[in-house]
């Protein structure tokens, strides 16, 4: 055997669970698109999950391709407005964008449960806008 037989078969394992996106080192999800008939590349964004970053490629592949295209959320589509004949990649970027950064808001407000919860950064910081009590000297 050959080293391309391995590669070929650690790449069918490796099958990602949405199309478009990445996982880069450091943890985040990334989405990015080729433009049609171009080399050209759509930068999409950096987000928190990989759900939001593959809800911003699906909304920038039904602008591109229209409804035809192959998406990860299909029933997720939004109908309210179809795509244009002539859109920009600048307005398709912007687009994708607004609707990844909405997933990954809409995710990070579900409260999983108290116990469970991390405070905020504001709730561990003291108020410096009060007058601190003082310290009990008498035991010592």
């Amino acid at each position: 055997m050959d080293g391309r037989s391995t590669a070929g078969n650690k790449r069918k394992n490796d099958q990602r669970q949405y199309k478009g996106i990445r996982m880069r080192k450091w943890g985040k999800w990334v989405a990015e698109i080729r433009e049609p008939n171009k080399r050209s590349r759509i930068w999409l964004g950096s987000y928190c999950t990989p759900v939001a970053a593959a809800r911003a490629y699906d909304t920038a592949v039904y602008y591109l391709r229209g409804p035809t295209a192959r998406l990860n959320f299909p029933e997720l589509l939004a109908s309210d407005s179809g795509p244009d004949d002539e859109m920009s990649a600048a307005s398709i970027r912007k687009k994708a964008t607004e609707v990844g950064a909405r997933v990954d808001a809409e995710t990070k407000g579900v409260v999983v449960g108290s116990d469970s919860k991390k405070a905020c950064w504001f709730e561990e910081k003291p108020d410096l806008n009060t007058k601190p009590e003082p310290e009990n000297e008498s035991e010592n």
